[in-house]
């Protein structure tokens, strides 16, 4: 079996099409890739055992797919790539902000394995970050804190912020390159899109945390656009 899902694992596809279904299914038996297939979210029954991926199809005009989505997120970090049939930006970017890792228009069964080998490979933890997962810690800026263990974020005031997977995920690799320009690429790889995506994600993301963290979001001065670059974090940052 396939090393990239483990002994157990296998991808969850969801998709009422039964000839892509079938199609992509045996493409992905073909290599290694075991899979269990639904029609839609009424067949699924608990095993027990979950997914190592969700591959799921958001139909045209319904938000089943998304609501399913959202429900999966607030229970459960398992990688989710969202297939479509039409290039639409709104719902490619409401996609990924409710926490889909990826999100593809009418992709190939060759194009889905690669999309789904790259998300696992992304999703496995080097012994390096195990071993900094571990010991904790986190950053100190300009009176915030934010406590990588529970993934906290304290404001001056002591009182907590929420911040989403994604915004946790942005801030973080802001403050472990403070005072650098990032570009946009960067900051798509730190928050686990693919750089095939619309790139316009990440400055929805940005929009979403600067108005957690800045006084005034429309003159930011923690988070500050660099023209033709990304963004940068400007402010000094403390490790502990």
């Amino acid at each position: 079996m396939n090393q990239d899902i483990g002994a157990t694992g296998y991808i969850l596809i969801v998709n009422n099409d039964q000839a892509m279904r079938r199609a992509v299914s045996g493409y992905f038996s073909d290599h290694n890739f075991p899979t269990n297939c639904l029609s839609d979210w009424s067949e699924l029954k608990c095993t027990g055992t979950p997914p190592s991926l969700i591959i799921m199809d958001q139909p045209y005009g319904l938000n089943d797919g998304l609501d399913r989505l959202r429900s999966i997120r607030s229970k459960s970090d398992i990688p989710i790539i969202i297939t479509s049939h039409r290039a639409d930006e709104v719902d490619s970017i409401v996609s990924l902000e409710l926490g889909a890792d990826d999100y593809i228009v009418r992709p190939s069964p060759r194009e889905l394995l690669a999309r789904t080998r790259a998300i696992l490979r992304r999703r496995q933890i080097s012994p390096a970050a195990q071993v900094r997962l571990r010991e904790g810690g986190g950053y100190r800026f300009d009176g915030w804190q934010l406590e990588r263990n529970g993934r906290s974020l304290v404001d001056p005031n002591n009182t907590t912020v929420s911040l989403t997977k994604g915004e946790y995920a942005l801030l973080l690799a802001f403050l472990e390159a403070p005072e650098r320009p990032l570009t946009r690429e960067h900051l798509l790889n730190a928050t686990r899109v693919h750089e095939d995506i619309f790139d316009r994600s990440v400055d929805v993301q940005v929009l979403r945390l600067r108005r957690k963290l800045e006084i005034g979001p429309n003159a930011p001065r923690m988070i500050r656009t660099e023209r033709g670059i990304g963004y940068v974090f400007a402010l000094a940052v403390e490790r502990y």
